[in-house]
């Protein structure tokens, strides 16, 4: 697969996690829909009401199922508005989604849902994950069983509001001198509903071992936190926001700290990037959105494939973000 692939042209689907259960490909995407609401950075226009799910017995070539609304806002009882980011995770014979959602004060924290099977549908706890907060939640299976939530989102995500795990009363991002905000890393619980620690911060270093700084738009966090492991190091993988890059750092644990190699995808059309990591069969594969099919309306994005490769020492081979004529 050397260009990239739209994988749903029926449906507006953003924000990909891709995982491989059962031997099938499953995808669990957010689900943008038209709004009416202008444009503005605390993401207002973006009018998330449910997930679908898909899945696929060969993601270059296969049919890809829709298995129709799995989880809807309505049935969710502290929901306020906007499903947002997604992530899936299997252990002991049920499934997990852990989604992002802001509560009846317009304040995100992240839920959980159960199923018993991949494709749902999901049944949503009754209260968010304590102590949780923002958006983009991604859960990383280690080979130990252990499972951990990596989460966080600036601007319209609410992290900058955030100090220490509290919230503080202005909310705003570091100076540019300042250390960089961070995304958040903890370890769930054996029953995957609850933190089993404080959130920690996923620290990302620069060449010089120091902390990025808040000013470095074009290599700091900003949101989409995505960790896989590859020949024994942890990539955390993550999206600069207002500069259009998908960046990513390695580590030798999943807590960090992480070292900055260099970009993964180029801008793509429209103003958010957003991925997943995944490894199906013997290939890499970059899962991600773009805008192109809506026109560059970036509340109404679709999802596209690429395989991702890398280089002999480790390092991930930069992707362009054209646009493909698929």
């Amino acid at each position: 697969m050397q260009q990239a692939k739209y994988l749903i042209p029926d449906l507006y689907t953003a924000d990909p996690a891709v995982h491989v259960f059962n031997g099938k490909v499953f995808i669990f995407p957010s689900h943008d829909v038209e709004s009416g609401i202008p444009e503005n950075d605390n993401g207002d226009h973006f009018d998330m009401r449910d997930y679908h799910v898909f899945s696929t017995d060969d993601i270059e070539n296969g049919v890809l199922t829709d298995h129709g609304v799995v989880l809807d806002v309505k049935d969710i009882p502290w929901a306020g508005r906007q499903l947002w980011d997604s992530d899936a995770a299997h252990k002991n014979g049920k499934y997990y989604i852990y989604f992002s959602l802001k509560d009846k004060n317009d304040v995100f924290h992240i839920g959980v849902a159960i199923s018993e099977n991949p494709e749902g549908p999901y049944k949503a706890q009754d209260a968010p994950i304590k102590g949780s907060y923002s958006i983009d939640p991604c859960v990383f299976e280690d080979e130990d069983g252990s499972h951990y939530m990596y989460f966080g989102g600036l601007w319209g995500g609410q992290l900058q509001r955030y100090r220490n795990n509290k919230a503080i009363e202005v909310g705003q991002e570091p100076a540019d001198e300042e250390s960089a905000l961070c995304s958040k890393v903890a370890k769930l619980t054996e029953n995957m509903l609850e933190f089993s620690e404080e959130p920690r911060d996923v620290l990302i270093l620069d060449e010089q071992g120091e902390p990025l700084k808040a000013g470095d738009h074009s290599r700091r966090f900003f949101e989409a936190s995505w960790l896989h492991k590859y020949n024994d190091k942890y990539y955390f993988s993550y999206s600069t926001g207002n500069t259009h890059l998908l960046c990513y750092a390695i580590g030798d644990n999943p807590y960090g700290p992480f070292t900055y190699q260099g970009v993964m995808l180029t801008p793509v059309v429209g103003w958010t990037t957003h991925h997943c990591i995944t490894k199906i069969k013997d290939k890499w594969y970059l899962f991600h959105h773009d805008s192109q099919p809506s026109g560059g309306r970036t509340w109404l994005r679709s999802l596209k494939v690429v395989e991702l490769t890398y280089n002999a020492d480790g390092t991930i081979k930069t992707i362009q973000g054209q646009v493909s004529e698929n």
